[in-house]
């Protein structure tokens, strides 16, 4: 066999066909089987686009309210799980929590037959269901204050929101913190999700498949960069400081947080939806003077950096949005996975219809035919 060209990060090389998301990155088009995702965050609810993804169509009434009531069901954890998460170190990141809560959870709930559709489904439910309950529970536990329980008559968004804060929000928060979970649900073959397939192609349990796509989310190239966006403002300052600083940054080559994406060469659909969400928001709070750096950064970069297809992606204005609602910055990443684990379940779901392991190859650049130094014989 001929030594095939590398192509590094596997860029440009498909590894799967799939039926659940669409990207055109020219023309800054996103689709969930075939909806815009700008559509199904002004009009849809996490529920039902949950569905979509893992269904393949919209659900109809009976549906959508038999599956809403599922995950409502599915949301307390069991105390061993909370007692779990007391015994995690107060400033461990809630993303790490969150992997060994996932991990935790199919000890429960044991699911190593996935030949079966039925206890795959009941797996779904559950971890779509209880991935907000251990991240809010970890939130609260680590500032000494007792987890809250769910509560059954508040929607997915609500309902989480509700054990953050111990508050139910405004319609208005409620509205944008559910498009935003619909708005990072899916996202076709990105890192965490290739992850996720690679390891349901061996057949691991769904809760390993969701254990470790949040592992890989966790980077700061992938599901941490919401964060650094944050940082990053905070380091420009103000408005004024905003074209030197990034043209410093171009010149030192510097890589701009929540700037450029691997598909999108035109703004991210989603962060335009973003936007708008953070000036719904800002209606009811106030506006951050974070978000005038960041719409005057957008600004200047598209005159800087427009030419070579950087702009705005969904971590631009995520963070923003979040702070806004009073969530803390080390949640960011969290929420991100208790959108995604729809997308990456769904994945999940169709790589086992047609299972083949991955087993890419390499190409090899070390040395070959060395002989063996006994060990008194080495320099």
């Amino acid at each position: 066999m001929s030594q095939k060209e590398l192509s590094p990060g596997l860029e440009g090389v498909p590894v799967a066909e799939s039926a659940i998301s669409f990207i055109d990155g020219q023309n800054a088009r996103l689709e969930y089987r075939g909806i815009a995702v700008e559509t199904l965050a002004r009009e849809s609810c996490f529920e039902e686009t949950a569905w979509l993804l893992l269904k393949g169509d919209l659900p109809t009434q009976k549906e959508l309210a038999e599956f809403d009531d599922q995950l409502r069901h599915h949301r307390r954890i069991k105390y061993k799980l909370k007692d779990i998460l007391k015994c995690l170190p107060e400033n461990g990141h809630p993303m790490n929590a969150m992997q060994a809560g996932v991990a935790a959870i199919g000890m429960f709930y044991p699911a190593r037959d996935v030949s079966d559709p039925k206890k795959n489904w009941e797996s779904v439910v559950r971890i779509i269901a209880k991935l907000p309950t251990i991240v809010a529970a970890f939130h609260r536990l680590r500032y000494g204050d007792e987890a809250i329980q769910p509560r059954d008559d508040l929607d997915h968004a609500a309902n989480f929101y509700y054990m953050l804060f111990e508050r139910e929000p405004s319609p208005a928060v409620r509205k944008a913190l559910d498009a935003c979970l619909i708005l990072h649900a899916e996202h076709t073959m990105n890192a965490s999700t290739f992850c996720g397939r690679v390891t349901g192609s061996t057949l691991a349990d769904p809760y390993t498949v969701v254990s470790a796509a949040i592992g890989t989310l966790t980077g700061p190239l992938h599901g941490g960069a919401n964060e650094r966006v944050l940082e990053m403002l905070k380091e420009i300052g103000t408005k004024e400081n905003v074209r030197p600083w990034l043209e410093q940054a171009i010149a030192e080559k510097r890589k701009i947080m929540g700037l450029g994406h691997r598909v999108y060469k035109v703004k991210d659909p989603r962060a335009t939806v973003l936007q708008e969400l953070a000036e719904r928001v800002f209606a009811e709070t106030s506006r951050p003077a974070l978000y005038d750096i960041a719409v005057e950064l957008e600004k200047v970069a598209a005159d800087k950096l427009g030419a070579k297809g950087i702009y705005p992606n969904v971590d631009f204005y995520s963070g923003i949005v979040y702070q806004a609602l009073g969530i803390p910055s080390d949640l960011f990443t969290p929420i991100f996975a208790i959108a995604r684990v729809a997308g990456w379940l769904a994945h999940w779901l169709e790589q086992l219809k047609n299972n083949r392991i991955y087993r890419p190859s390499q190409i090899y650049v070390g040395q070959r035919n060395r002989d063996y130094v006994p060990l008194e014989q080495r320099p």
